[in-house]
């Protein structure tokens, strides 16, 4: 089958599918524009969520678009080596859960209803230098531009293949649909079209491989012609060539899973529940929706192997749900199929873009530039924010063979080692110090950004790996150094 026939671009009703989708959503916004008083609605919703939105919202916030272009093109070059990133995310997913959500909600509204991890970090170790606000603030608007930029370049992949724009063009139109929502209506508008788009995204990654094995004859007959591409695809203990994978390739895989504790994205959901006892229920909904979701995934991947030709190669290959759904189904079908990767886009992008406004707005406007400033004034700059760091978002994202994984692992890396030992140590740990929480903010976000330049050897593990460690480290050893010592006893 030639992959020339699988180009959805040229058939209106999946044009106007997608076109509905993008309306539906930017209607949400402008409901949600309507509940928006205040700073504290913009970036955590009022802390209102029940538990599906809770889920949903922070799952689908998490996976992105790699979900349905990153990791099914891995998958379909790298074969069941992808199974283990797949198996790292899962058990990242279920950890974070069940040891940080609830600790960082009760912590952050003990801390005066701290809305952003910045102002969290500050009152928790009452930092009067506020340089824990500061660099935790700078981090996340580095990281979050070029995570930001991932979901960009996946929007602009889709609007590339379906509109048939030229890339540039693609990228302007995907930052614009998701701009539309997040400017008007801020969190709510976030969560409450993160809940349709999960259940979207669910619905496409289940249906796809389905419809993949019916046409093949089932799972036997689709091992059969993928071994006879390259057997070495089916065994998770190989890369493609056959050869065993090393120690530093499965730790690299697996590492992943660190990632989770630091996501500031998939943190401010748990910070906006509106009940605790509602996230062990939200816990279990997201956990099953990670498994099915990545599941799904990985199978589109390695069953398109023997079912696209020629093969797909270099940033090609994360268009292959794209192709596969235009070779599988009706227009009108294949329209709201193709709707999940914008769903995935949107739904990641537009929380990037949130967390990244609020820790310019409250963490650095409002702090050190209008402490007097009202709630309409940081709400109106918030958007701002929005729109400015979309720009920037778009710089990096331009050239149009940036990948959209490598992207997501520097971002995911960059998160996973600044925030996840430092937020965690602060949630368990009593003897923590402020320099200690420095400390393990700058480890981990400097160990990423050098490391990344490095090659050859250890160096290409996994930036997130090291940079947890190192932080980890850094925490423990400066808290013990600085440490107040009790007074001696005198006689």
């Amino acid at each position: 089958m030639n992959t020339a026939a699988s180009q959805p671009g040229t058939d209106p009703t999946i044009l106007w599918t997608i076109l509905a989708y993008i309306a539906a959503m930017t209607i949400i916004g402008l409901l949600a524009w309507r509940r928006t008083a205040d700073l504290s609605d913009f970036i955590l919703g009022g802390r209102r969520l029940g538990r599906w939105v809770t889920a949903l919202s922070a799952e689908a916030s998490d996976m992105s678009g790699w979900l349905l272009l990153g990791l099914p093109g891995f998958a379909y070059a790298s074969g069941l080596e992808a199974a283990w990133l797949a198996g790292g995310l899962l058990v990242g997913t279920w950890l974070n859960w069940r040891f940080m959500a609830a600790p960082l909600r009760k912590a952050t509204e003990r801390a005066g209803n701290a809305l952003t991890l910045p102002d969290y970090l500050e009152r928790r170790f009452a930092d009067p230098s506020r340089w824990l606000r500061l660099v935790s603030a700078t981090f996340i608007l580095f990281f979050f531009t070029f995570y930001t930029g991932s979901g960009l370049a996946a929007g602009a992949r889709l609007f590339e293949t379906v509109f048939g724009l030229e890339y540039h063009a693609a990228l302007g139109v995907g930052a614009a649909a998701v701009l539309a929502y997040t400017f008007l209506g801020g969190f709510l508008a976030v969560s409450w079209t993160d809940l349709i788009q999960g259940l979207l995204m669910l619905f496409a990654l289940l249906l796809v491989p389905v419809a993949m094995l019916d046409e093949m004859g089932g799972w036997a007959q689709t091992a059969t012609r993928i071994g006879q591409v390259n057997p070495a695809l089916l065994d998770p203990l190989t890369d493609t060539s056959g050869q065993p994978l090393g120690l530093i390739a499965v730790l690299s895989l697996l590492g992943w899973g660190l990632g989770y504790f630091g996501q500031p994205h998939i943190l401010a959901r748990f910070m906006a529940i509106h009940r605790i006892d509602e996230l062990g229920p939200a816990r279990r909904i997201a956990v099953g929706w990670v498994t099915l979701t990545l599941t799904g995934a990985t199978l589109v991947g390695l069953l398109a192997v023997p079912h696209l030709h020629p093969p797909l190669e270099g940033p090609e290959t994360e268009k292959v749900f794209i192709h596969l759904v235009g070779l599988l189904f009706h227009p009108l079908l294949a329209g709201v199929l193709l709707s999940a990767i914008l769903a995935a886009v949107m739904s990641t992008a537009d929380s990037q873009l949130l967390v990244a406004s609020s820790a310019l707005t409250e963490d650095f406007y409002r702090p050190f530039l209008r402490p007097q400033a009202t709630q309409r004034e940081l709400v109106w700059v918030g958007r701002a924010t929005v729109a400015g760091i979309a720009l920037l978002a778009m710089a990096l994202a331009w050239d149009p063979q940036s990948k959209v994984l490598d992207l997501v692992a520097y971002a995911w890396a960059g998160f996973g080692a600044a925030f996840g030992p430092t937020l965690l140590l602060s949630l368990y740990w009593k003897g923590m110090t402020r320099q200690g929480a420095l400390a393990g903010l700058l480890a981990g976000g400097l160990t990423v950004i050098v490391w990344k330049q490095l090659e050859g050897g250890w160096f290409d593990l996994y930036e997130l790996v090291p940079g947890f460690a190192l932080s980890t480290a850094a925490i423990g050893l400066v808290s013990r150094l600085t440490r107040p010592r009790p007074a001696r006893r005198t006689e």
